[in-house]
């Protein structure tokens, strides 16, 4: 459960959460507040800071100073103009809409006073010598942007209540009008999701997915037989490895950070393309994320939250040894979600990944192919070697037989979501060598391509 407290400074805010927290355990209510940015939070996306803060299943988190606050805030004092707002209202429709649809309850509280009853409240606090103390200096100064704040929160009120997320407007005048009604609200739209007979899924409207003729994808179009001889493969390694060192000690860094996702079939030389990536840089300066089955905690939160707790700061790359487009991959082929949900991911992902590229984030994708007979002997020369033996398992033989459903998947993942921000790269992985080049070659553009923006701007 997310609850957003917005509104009038004065209006009973505090108080009301205060008795909320008496009326209910505490120990599962979970209070932030978003005050001003720290030095952190500023190197990431701005979504990253309430990300991370989200409440788990069975917990209610209460959020002051979330996103619509940044967002007024930065409005009423000039620090943007309307159309920067009207993005801003557009990434939190689509943020509460993902949140909702991954079974999330959002209740958005906003407490109203007139401008005669606020600038009362103040006084009446001011000239109170045991109260005064909570007279705050956004309150002063949100009392000479009344108007301005009054205009632009109708104008977000107006635009961001939805059915699955309504703002409620509350009197804030009488304490405990406005705190029973919010407790009654919150009490009843509870009961009403503990009732609620889940429907059929909606159809979404998509576009159709992509129809391969002849059962034909885009990996039937790579050369899988492209190769380098050793002695080309170690000048062309130890020439892009250092590219990438220099590339990552780049002053325009600063301004930058590197995500690089690595998926592809099994035994098609990720974890070796991996470590000849980080072969080229100071540890200090990456961080590897393996991507396995979600632990416990994982499942209790939306699915792309473990990924955004993973995002670099800027100057910063971080690797995913495979990702969220698990997604629309594995979960998809196996049916550990719904058809509606691999469905929706794909504009869910697009939008991620484009909050990480506004950032200044460089957004690398990977997909490493192989054909089955490649796959295959890669799999018995792991039976046969001792110290691989454990990187083969019962899955691994289990998903070849599922190869034309996953093939179908990549092609579907590469056509709803290779953007021109954030591109997939084929690899063609049967000869390692050549895999391994081509995926340091492709982060090394990347990179180079971003510091050539930067001096556009």
């Amino acid at each position: 459960i997310i609850v957003l407290i917005n509104g009038i400074e004065g209006a009973g805010k505090g108080e009301t959460v205060k008795l909320l927290s008496e009326w209910m355990d505490p120990r599962l209510i979970e209070v932030r507040t978003f005050d001003q940015q720290t030095d952190e939070e500023l190197a990431h996306p701005p979504a990253w800071r309430y990300w991370r803060q989200l409440p788990a299943k069975g917990r209610m988190g209460i959020f002051f100073g979330n996103w619509y606050s940044q967002m007024l805030q930065g409005r009423v004092h000039g620090r943007f103009k309307d159309a920067v707002l009207d993005q801003a209202i557009s990434g939190a429709e689509r943020l509460e809409k993902m949140l909702c649809d991954e079974g999330a309850l959002i209740f958005k509280f906003w407490f109203h006073l007139s401008k005669k009853q606020m600038k009362l409240r103040l006084k009446t606090l001011k000239d109170d010598p045991l109260h005064s103390w909570r007279i705050s200096p956004l309150d002063w100064q949100q009392s000479k942007t009344y108007d301005k704040f009054v205009r632009f929160g109708e104008r977000v009120l107006r635009r961001t209540s939805r059915e699955y997320a309504p703002w409620h407007v509350i009197e804030g005048v009488d304490a405990n009008y406005r705190s029973l009604t919010v407790g009654r609200l919150l009490l009843e739209g509870m009961q009403a999701a503990l009732n609620k007979v889940e429907p059929e899924p909606a159809a979404l409207t998509v576009g159709p997915l992509a129809i391969h003729d002849n059962e034909l994808t885009l990996l039937d179009s790579l050369d899988l037989s492209l190769h380098l001889s050793k002695d080309d493969y170690q000048q062309q390694l130890i020439t892009e490895q250092a590219r990438l060192s220099g590339n990552m000690r780049d002053k325009r860094m600063k301004s930058h950070a590197l995500v690089a996702v690595f998926e592809g079939n099994d035994a098609a030389g990720k974890g070796g393309a991996i470590r000849r990536v980080a072969a080229a840089l100071d540890p200090r300066q990456y961080a590897i994320v393996p991507i396995a089955a979600p632990t416990q905690d994982e499942r209790a939160q939306p699915y792309l939250w473990r990924f955004w707790r993973q995002i670099p700061a800027r100057g910063k790359f971080t690797i995913f040894d495979r990702s969220w487009y698990g997604r629309v991959l594995v979960e998809r082929v196996e049916g550990f979600c719904s058809e509606s949900d691999w469905k929706r991911a794909y504009a869910e992902i697009n939008d991620f990944e484009e909050q990480l590229t506004d950032a200044g984030i460089v957004v690398v994708k990977f997909w490493l192919a192989i054909d089955q007979q490649t796959q295959l002997e890669r799999f018995q020369e792991r039976e046969k070697i001792p110290f691989k033996r454990y990187k083969i398992t019962e899955d691994d033989w289990r998903n070849r037989k599922k190869w034309p459903d996953y093939r179908q998947a990549v092609g579907d993942m590469v056509d709803r979501t290779s953007t021109e921000i954030a591109p997939w790269t084929l690899i063609e992985a049967n000869d390692k060598r050549w895999a391994r080049v081509k995926v340091l070659r492709t982060i090394n553009e990347a990179l180079e391509k971003a510091f050539g923006k930067d001096k556009k701007k």
